[in-house]
């Protein structure tokens, strides 16, 4: 049973709501763990199709709790490093998931909570959210979230945003393309639906395999093997059973058959 999160199902569609909201969802060692627990589970579930991560109240993230904060200032290195680890594993969970994840944010984003969107596909913002990469204010750098944020915003956004700590709204966050848009309150659902819509009337295992194709190519500075190695993914895709059958369907002008039908 889970003590600060909550997870709803509907259809193939799962909802993970980080649920502290008295305290602004701010991030606990009992949030991290059963966050990473919650995204390992989904990535084996094959009958989920898209993930959505929320929060509760009126932020989507605070950080990192203040009496976490406190425990952790009195950590020896060793302690530290084994911490840090553990907040780039929930990071890491969220990143490697295999479906299409995406974060529907609002309120305020700070520290940590950047963490949290800069690992999933897709984010969706309220535009009066305010974002803060804040640890130099607090005489710290935002290291263990990093790696996640900068691949999202690059060298030179990175440099302005966590180097400076300021706070920013939404249209800037998207600017720098740490949200993917920026939105008016009342558009946040409609727009939450359109990417899910789109999500579901693509082939399940074609969108798993292009995340970890995008992945591969990223990594990857061979660039002739990669381009060998995505000559190789794409005969195996229209061999596939769903690579027929989406061809078939083009061919025959109808739906292929994940598109699901309504009731």
């Amino acid at each position: 049973m889970n003590k600060t999160i909550a997870i709803n199902r509907e259809n193939s569609v799962v909802t993970v709501t980080m649920n502290r909201p008295e305290l602004h969802n701010a991030m606990n060692d009992t949030m991290i763990a059963e966050l990473t627990e919650s995204y390992t589970e989904l990535s084996k579930d094959d009958s989920a199709r898209v993930v959505v991560l929320k929060g509760e109240g009126k932020s989507f993230c605070a950080g990192a709790d203040l009496n976490y904060m406190k425990g952790i200032a009195k950590f020896g290195f060793e302690e530290n490093v084994e911490d840090g680890k553990k907040l780039a594993a929930l990071f890491r969970a969220i990143y490697d998931c295999p479906l299409p994840t995406i974060a529907l944010v609002h309120g305020a984003a700070f520290g940590g909570a950047n963490g949290l969107l800069a690992a999933c596909d897709i984010v969706i913002a309220e535009e009066n959210t305010t974002f803060a990469f804040s640890e130099v204010k607090i005489g710290i750098a935002p290291a263990t979230i990093s790696p996640f944020v900068i691949k999202r915003i690059g060298e030179f956004g990175a440099k302005e945003l966590m180097m400076t700590g300021k706070r920013f709204k939404g249209s800037e966050a998207e600017k720098w393309h740490l949200v993917n848009v920026s939105v008016p309150e009342e558009k946040l659902e409609e727009t939450l639906q359109s990417y899910i819509k789109q999500f579901l009337t693509s082939a399940p295992e074609a969108v798993k395999v292009t995340k970890n194709m995008i992945k591969e190519v990223m990594a990857d500075d061979d660039f002739d093997q990669t381009i060998n190695s995505m000559a190789h993914l794409i005969a195996t895709l229209r061999a596939s059973d769903e690579g027929q059958e989406g061809m078939s369907a083009f061919l025959e002008k109808r739906k292929p058959k994940w598109v699901l039908k309504k009731d």
